[in-house]
């Protein structure tokens, strides 16, 4: 199929029809509207199920519903529409079923603002829901990566019959960028054994995230414990550049990630030997990538668009084994290319190991910013 032009939301939202979608659920809230709107009209064309619900939380509980029948389902929101999910995505994930959720980061916290942030990299990441559970969750940093990563989200959700999140943000979802959106999929047919189809002939499929008995909860608690070990081992993604002979490192994820591409480019015209490692996968996280990385490195950089949370668990995988800074920017802000090249120069110096957390060194330097 040929390019064409298409917004960050709207080609999204073909993907999912495209990856075999049957039931959306969801509710308006900028920046991501244009994924509910455009599915308003396609889903109802191919004879599909499509409601608009009264709210985030019908939203999500209807996505409940549609999933314990094996159905192809998923949501769409932006932040605080996501916050008001939380609750039933916990019970998605405590019921094992599989759903896919796409988060259109806005700025926050509260109602914020309607520009591009990635402030939710800690509630969507590490669970937002209450209880032990373990999202897989994936970064694209452009309009085709995205429409690429739809129908990888609906496989792996049903693989491990778990929510698989697409965390995208306000400037990926209303940008317009050629995109090749792929074949159309057949609708399921079939569904998988454990579905609630009716229980006719068979005995019944009961689906809960209920159970009562402490030792029963800790079963569930561990099955899902050890479906993570099995994701880690199995399905971290990421992209690397320019790393084959780099004595510095640029870590960064959709959006951020994208302009820290612009700025290593940059750089290296400049003769800074530095590359870039933009994970895709951020659950599963490229631990042992880094781990690895980082013995063979003079210093690392991570770039993002909130204050850092992306930075703990990069900090964590390297065990802060090289000297590591941050730049981050906040509340709805991008960092430019020029911004990051400003910080790879200053890595390139001759870094130092700190003596201070690299986010407290980023905040003292904001001071000046703000």
């Amino acid at each position: 199929m040929t390019k064409q032009l298409w917004k960050g939301n709207e080609a999204v939202a073909e993907a999912a029809v495209c990856a075999g979608l049957q039931a959306y659920f969801g509710y308006p809230i900028t920046p991501q509207t244009e994924t509910l709107e455009y599915l308003s009209k396609r889903m109802p064309e191919l004879g599909r199920a499509f409601v608009q619900a009264e709210s985030e939380l019908g939203a999500i509980n209807m996505v409940y519903g549609a999933a314990c029948t094996g159905a192809r389902v998923m949501t769409s929101s932006s932040s605080p529409g996501i916050s008001l999910m939380m609750e039933g995505l916990s019970y998605i994930a405590g019921t094992e079923v599989p759903m896919v959720l796409v988060d259109v980061v806005r700025g926050g916290p509260g109602l914020g603002n309607i520009a591009p942030s990635q402030g939710d990299y800690n509630q969507i990441v590490h669970g937002g829901g209450h209880g032990d559970y373990f999202p897989i969750v994936l970064a694209p940093a452009s309009v085709q990566e995205s429409v690429d990563l739809m129908a990888l989200a609906f496989d792996l959700a049903e693989k491990y019959r778990a929510i698989c999140a697409v965390l995208t943000d306000g400037s990926i979802g209303q940008m317009m960028e050629p995109a090749e959106i792929p074949p159309m999929k057949p609708v399921r047919t079939t569904y998988p054994d454990w579905a609630a189809t009716g229980a006719v002939g068979r005995e019944r499929n009961i689906l809960t995230s209920i159970q009562l008995e402490p030792p029963l909860e800790e079963v569930v608690n561990f099955r899902l414990a050890r479906r993570k070990q099995e994701i880690q081992a199995r399905e971290v993604r990421f992209k690397e550049y320019y790393l084959d002979d780099a004595e510095f490192a640029v870590v960064g994820f959709g959006s951020a990630g994208r302009v820290a591409m612009t700025a290593v480019r940059a750089a290296r015209a400049e003769d800074i030997k530095v590359g870039l490692l933009r994970p895709i996968t951020l659950n599963p996280f490229p631990v042992k990538e880094l781990d690895e990385l980082s013995k063979r490195l003079e210093g690392m950089l991570v770039i993002e668009m909130n204050s850092g949370q992306m930075l703990d668990d990069v900090l964590l995988a390297t065990q802060f084994r090289v000297p590591t800074a941050f730049y981050g920017r906040m509340g709805g802000m991008m960092p430019l290319p020029d911004e990051v090249l400003a910080e790879i120069r200053e890595l390139a110096k001759g870094p130092k190991m700190q003596d201070v957390h690299p986010r407290d060194r980023w905040l003292k330097r904001m001071e000046a910013l703000v």
